[in-house]
């Protein structure tokens, strides 16, 4: 990546910045190779990140199907991350999870877990896992909310086989007129279930698959207590990259850490014959992502302050902005044949293109994705009747108490004093785009686009095409679109 009028003498940005059109052979969107370029090679370059308020099975399931990750927070038990791996691990790679109900399960509960899905329905089985109906909210409209899922349910089914193609099961909901088929095995046991737009999905998107083709997922550690023990818990889970996450990653604890876990991981690898990444952070400056490497890290986390929840530029003046600190970052660790992901401060998919503009292997999302029927949170309504679902920092007084659940009453209250960011914003549900599958369409649509303009036709080449230029705020103004007249 070059400057347009050369380099700026202070840090920038997303909205500070924009990219000039280059010369361009390449003529379509789908010509462009979206693999990530920093070592995990995912088909696409974005993850969603270690928020408790983000990231569980069904957002680590949905992000692998469509080639991106999902990193399991922290603060999660070690046993219950080895169960949602595992479930993650057992999910098709092309069909989605189905939400499944009993036929005497309440219309209420039935409703209530609709909404952790974006395909609309809930499918009926029994003790065997056959199919024996359906139920979305329209068919349970004007029902009593005790009544049960048999009283609701619709038996009039599309099934295919497991063994169908995108392409032929979108054949067929299109032939019968049907929003949703249900996908079952040779004794006629639920596999999952795939839309209309699930099958124009599985032709553009790949999954992210480990060396045993199964769905991907990753797993963060903390840098207190017994490092190893975490380390191999989540290696021993199953994980597919392993994340060292403070908020300051360049200090020496984390060093410590790295350097314990990087043993544990080598351990490991010599045992099994698989080796895991490990990515930390995190950091702003070349010497952070220097220190790091040396310490063991091969993917460093980059962002300090960009983050929605964070409050830590307002409350401690630290931080940097993020279109500085990844393009510094970036080039200190390409000379270590290492990379970065890109972590905070993305809202719209323009800032997710100049990311990897400016050499991030991957991006890192949050609060974007946590206002998704995918994320961990129960799907809520406000007054206006407008769905949302709560999100909070990862440093805030909320998090801190589930971190430290173990603690003594008096270290837990004491911890909780020191927060650095919002432990509860409503996050809404964009009517557009309700699920992070819709997201993930959105972004890609902008990022393959960009690279078109830039002559791009992999992220290799993106990074090293974009032209960047530096803007003022009316500039970043003119850029946005107006939804009604002035």
């Amino acid at each position: 990546m070059r400057f347009l009028h050369g380099d700026p003498g202070y840090d920038l940005t997303y909205s500070d910045v924009f990219m000039v059109p280059s010369r361009s052979a390449v003529s379509s969107r789908l010509d462009v190779d979206l693999t990530s370029t920093d070592g995990l090679a995912t088909p696409i370059p974005l993850v969603a990140a270690n928020m408790t308020a983000v990231s569980g099975r069904r957002m680590a399931e949905t992000m692998a199907r469509r080639g991106g990750l999902a990193i399991f927070p922290q603060d999660i038990p070690s046993d219950v991350v080895a169960k949602s791996i595992s479930k993650v691990k057992r999910a098709h790679p092309i069909f989605d999870a189905a939400v499944t109900v009993a036929l005497d399960t309440t219309v209420g509960e039935t409703l209530s877990l609709i909404g952790k899905r974006a395909h609309g329905v809930a499918v009926v089985i029994d003790e065997d896992r056959r199919v024996l109906g359906l139920v979305s909210p329209q068919d349970a409209a004007g029902s009593d909310r005790f009544a049960q899922a048999r009283d609701v349910m619709t038996t009039d089914v599309t099934r295919v086989s497991v063994s169908s193609s995108p392409a032929e099961v979108f054949d067929v909901l299109s032939e019968q007129h049907q929003k949703v088929a249900v996908a079952v095995d040779d004794g006629g046991a639920l596999v999952g279930l795939m839309t209309p737009k699930g099958a124009l999905r599985s032709a553009i998107y790949s999954p992210a698959l480990d060396h045993e083709g199964r769905l991907r997922a990753g797993v963060a550690v903390g840098i207190n207590g017994d490092i190893p023990s975490k380390v191999r818990a989540a290696l021993d889970a199953g994980a597919d990259v392993l994340v060292m996450d403070t908020a300051h990653g360049h200090q020496d604890k984390m060093i410590g850490a790295l350097e314990a876990a990087r043993v544990e991981r080598d351990r490991f690898a010599g045992e099994t014959g698989r080796t895991v990444l490990i990515v930390a952070g995190n950091v702003v400056t070349a010497e952070g992502v220097n220190d790091l490497i040396n310490a063991g890290a091969d993917i460093l986390k980059v962002g300090v302050g960009p983050g929605a929840m964070c409050t830590t530029r307002m409350q401690t003046g630290v931080g940097r902005p993020q279109f500085s600190a990844v393009l510094e970052c970036a080039a200190a660790a390409k000379e270590r044949g290492k990379s970065i992901w890109a972590d905070g401060g993305v809202r719209h998919p323009r800032d997710v293109a100049l990311a990897l503009a400016a050499g991030a292997g991957s991006v890192m999302i949050g609060s974007w994705f946590a206002g998704t029927h995918e994320s961990t949170g129960d799907q809520l309504t406000d007054s206006q009747g407008r769905a949302y679902k709560e999100s909070f920092g990862m440093a805030s007084a909320r998090a801190v108490r589930n971190r430290t659940r173990e603690y003594s009453a008096f270290d837990r209250a004491r911890a909780a004093m020191f927060e650095e960011g919002i432990s509860s914003s409503r996050m809404y549900l964009d009517p557009r785009r309700p699920g992070v599958e819709d997201l993930l369409d959105w972004i890609t649509s902008g990022v393959r686009s960009s690279c078109t303009y830039a002559g791009a036709r992999s992220l290799e080449e993106f990074a090293e095409r974009a032209v960047v230029g530096v803007q003022s705020g009316s500039g970043y103004e003119e850029g946005r679109p107006l939804d009604q007249s002035w």
